[in-house]
């Protein structure tokens, strides 16, 4: 056995993780209080899948046909990957990282690498289809976010296998629409220690590629933006939350469960609806404007601003803050053949203040409201498009 120096005659950093690797991998000791749990729960199952750390990495891709389902299963993900990747440039083009987008099982399905001169192992890594996944790899910040669905940072030698001890990475997970780990994104750094919270720019970025892709995924949906100052409703600080055509909160983000209270969604039906979560009803929440922001005081008190977007499968997208006459769509009007009915009227009898009692009555379901009053779904949306911010002081 070699004798170990005391942890406390050890200043560095670098040393310090050296000198827990040894008391690990060699005594069998629990490095307590060196590495973060997640990291030390990593090389505990690393050491039952691969054995021995001394072995090299083979940071090889995928087979062709894998690598080429995941581009195609995970084209949303790339095409909000890519509409950020301009941002990522502009704030990493001057540091020694690259940056990679992984799938949910670890496979690449994007990178920026330089190809810098002292750079040896980062270009054969950030080959499309290259299996970043602990099973492949060993402890690695994006392999273990992906595989623990939290933001990680791994330095040097917490890396499990010597030969990726020259790595510095910090990885952040990307959930989809259901809540589900999408991908994660990546920034690593060969050599070069990151000499700025490489986990928080991490997550900064993965949390604008997951808003992006949670929009992306939203069909028949009412995107509500929110946040306290209008200023925040474009940047990745923004409060997402989506409602289904149900009326009930189909999905929120991270900053809508902060500013809203609460870790996850609530399960229980009564309390997804957004009367409960933002004390507006559908028909109020789809008069908010589409540019701009409005206020709207939260159940909770908070005072944020806000703005809706309509998302339709047909494309069209955007409330239109101009109010104009109602306008009858006889085309998807439908004929009741049911004789003596006192029944709600259907919708070519009515106006856009019939839509709004009707979806009040049907707390917020579209689908209900749109049986009830013979029509589709799409001519109530449009309807409520075409009305916007106007709408709420109309049906009042």
């Amino acid at each position: 056995m070699s004798h170990l120096p005391s942890l406390s005659l050890l200043e560095s950093r670098p040393a310090r993780i050296e000198w827990a690797r040894q008391r690990f991998f060699e005594e069998g000791q629990v490095p307590t209080g060196v590495v973060s749990e997640a990291v030390f729960e990593s090389w505990a199952r690393c050491l039952r899948r691969h054995g021995n750390p001394h072995e090299r990495a083979a940071f090889e891709p995928v087979t062709a046909s894998r690598t080429q389902l995941a581009l195609l299963k995970n084209r949303p993900l790339r095409q909000a990957w890519m509409d950020e990747v301009p941002r990522l440039e502009s704030a990493l083009s001057s540091t020694s990282c690259a940056w990679m987008l992984t799938d949910a099982t670890g496979v690449l399905i994007g990178s920026t690498c330089v190809g810098r001169s002292h750079e040896a192992l980062m270009p054969v890594a950030t080959r499309l289809g290259v299996n970043l996944s602990e099973d492949a790899v060993g402890t690695t910040a994006p392999g273990v976010a992906a595989r623990t669905g939290k933001p990680l940072c791994v330095q040097g030698g917490e890396h499990f296998f010597d030969s990726v001890k020259e790595m510095h990475c910090a990885a952040a997970p990307i959930r989809d629409i259901r809540g589900q780990i999408a991908g994660v994104l990546d920034l690593s750094s060969e050599r070069i220690p990151f000499s700025f919270d490489a986990a928080a720019v991490a997550g900064v970025f993965a949390g604008a590629i997951e808003n992006r892709l949670l929009v992306a995924q939203s069909t028949e949906h009412l995107v509500i933006r929110f946040q306290i100052t209008a200023e925040l409703l474009d940047t990745a600080m923004v409060g997402l939350i989506g409602i289904d055509a149900e009326g009930r909160i189909a999905w929120e983000n991270a900053a809508a469960r902060s500013l809203l209270g609460g870790s996850t969604l609530a399960v229980h039906h009564e309390d997804r609806t957004p009367d409960r979560r933002l004390g507006l009803s559908w028909p109020q929440l789809a008069s908010l404007p589409a540019s701009g922001a409005a206020p709207l005081s939260l159940p909770n008190g908070l005072l944020v601003w806000a703005r809706a977007e309509m998302r339709m499968p047909d494309g069209l997208r955007g409330l239109v803050p101009a109010w104009s006459p109602p306008v009858v769509d006889t085309a998807e009007v439908g004929v009741s053949t049911t004789q003596g009915t006192t029944s709600m009227p259907l919708l070519r009898e009515s106006d856009l203040a019939l839509i709004q009692r009707t979806l009040h009555a049907c707390k917020g379901n579209v689908s209900g409201a749109a049986k009830q009053l013979g029509v589709s779904r799409g001519l109530i949306y449009r309807r409520l498009r075409a009305a916007g911010p106007c709408a709420e002081a109309r049906s009042a």
